[in-house]
């Protein structure tokens, strides 16, 4: 979301704001605290309210929704005043629900078109169980009501219109890979056979354990095989307890990371022989294309958006069904076992820079805007950012 905001403040003759509420992670000295920064390229309002209020939760619940439409609203005026009482052209909302209602409510207040991005894994048919009746109606009456939909993929795209969710326009347009950052090795080839995670420990989701189970399986046939895990989370406890029981730590096979920033990611990833995903499901998945940018081949999942990113089948890595150790250990093998010329760095390269970079981002944003506008040429156009879930 970051990514995205930032790649479109940067085009020409755009001017941005963000205003973002949350429930505070820590303790308030009072009830709301605001932070404005002005300094830089996208002015931003955030706004964090307590989580607690009264310790009954169905009253919370209400009164926290009241104070997150609250200081959106102010976020709104606040960004009004900056702008000497211009309006915003569009409005584009990050993170459906709270925030596509209340971009709803501007469009009928005031006549301002939004545009909703939407990236959730919870539409994808894989976790779809778990989206309730309600948030499924909300979620098609908002999308409906909007100037444009945009997501980061086909799948998530088409998971939407099946229910319902869909509107004038669609525009699929990638995540935001930082190039410059993710680039190759000057050598173009990892230096050894080492495997690299990099993924919130999410364990429903991500499945570490099983990339864990098939590492260790595939160390008699590749000695020295190294696995570098960076990432933190809920499960993070319970995946070290795993990996010991399973003698991944003892001789070093595997190696505890932490939180990286992106920085070390890249510098990760550029030493790694492959980038390994066992992901059940993915709207993008912005790591495999991070690694792309870096010249690494990635072994994942058949699932989810992840298909749409891998064409042509075979040229950036090797897909396995959700769940499939057998066919994750035989990808992998695979991958540790090709010659350099299978896996072409400059191929995966430019293949991550035409789809991720921020110039064909934010020139794909810029298109959207124009459409929503119904703007042939280049204008002036300012825009309001509303993000939160």
């Amino acid at each position: 979301m970051a990514r995205h905001i930032a790649t479109i403040a940067a085009q020409p003759g755009v001017e941005s704001a963000v205003v973002f509420a949350r429930v505070a992670r820590a303790a308030l000295p009072q009830l709301v605290v605001r932070e404005v920064a002005l300094g830089g390229p996208v002015p931003t309002w955030r706004y964090y309210y307590r989580a607690r209020l009264t310790g009954l939760g169905p009253l919370d619940r209400a009164l926290k929704l009241g104070l997150w439409l609250g200081c959106a609203l102010h976020g709104v005026r606040a960004v009004q005043r900056h702008w000497g009482g211009s309006h915003p052209d569009v409005v584009h909302v990050h993170i459906l629900l709270r925030t596509g209602l209340l971009a709803w409510l501007l469009r009928a207040a005031r006549g301002w078109p939004y545009v909703v991005t939407e990236q959730w894994t919870i539409y994808l048919p894989e976790r779809r169980a778990t989206l309730g009746r309600l948030r499924r109606a909300l979620t098609s009456w908002v999308v409906r009501r909007a100037a444009a939909l945009h997501t980061v993929s086909r799948a998530l795209a088409e998971a939407l219109a099946a229910l319902g969710a869909r509107a004038p326009r669609t525009a699929v347009i990638a995540n935001v890979v930082d190039v410059d950052l993710f680039q190759p090795l000057g050598s173009g080839q990892a230096t050894e056979r080492q495997l690299l995670h990099v993924a919130a420990f999410n364990e429903a989701q991500k499945n570490l354990s099983g990339v864990l189970r098939v590492v260790a399986a595939l160390r008699p046939a590749w000695p020295g095989l190294r696995l570098r895990v960076a990432g933190y989370g809920p499960d993070e406890a319970r995946l070290h307890r795993y990996a010991t029981e399973l003698g991944l730590l003892a001789d070093g096979t595997v190696e505890w990371l932490g939180k990286l920033p992106h920085a070390a990611v890249a510098a990760e990833m550029q030493r790694a022989t492959a980038l390994v995903s066992f992901s059940r499901a993915e709207t993008f998945g912005c790591v495999l294309l991070e690694a792309r940018a870096c010249g690494r081949p990635v072994v994942g999942v058949r699932a989810g958006s992840v298909p749409e990113l891998f064409e042509p089948a075979g040229a950036f890595g090797l897909l396995v069904e959700p769940d499939d150790e057998t066919g994750l250990a035989e990808a992998l093998g695979a991958v540790l076992a090709a010659e350099p010329a299978q896996f072409d760095p400059a191929r995966l390269r430019a293949d991550a820079v035409a789809r991720c970079s921020p110039a064909v981002v934010g020139t794909a944003f810029l298109a959207l805007y124009r459409q929503v506008l119904e703007q042939p040429a280049p204008t002036d156009e300012r825009g309001a950012t509303f993000a939160g879930r």
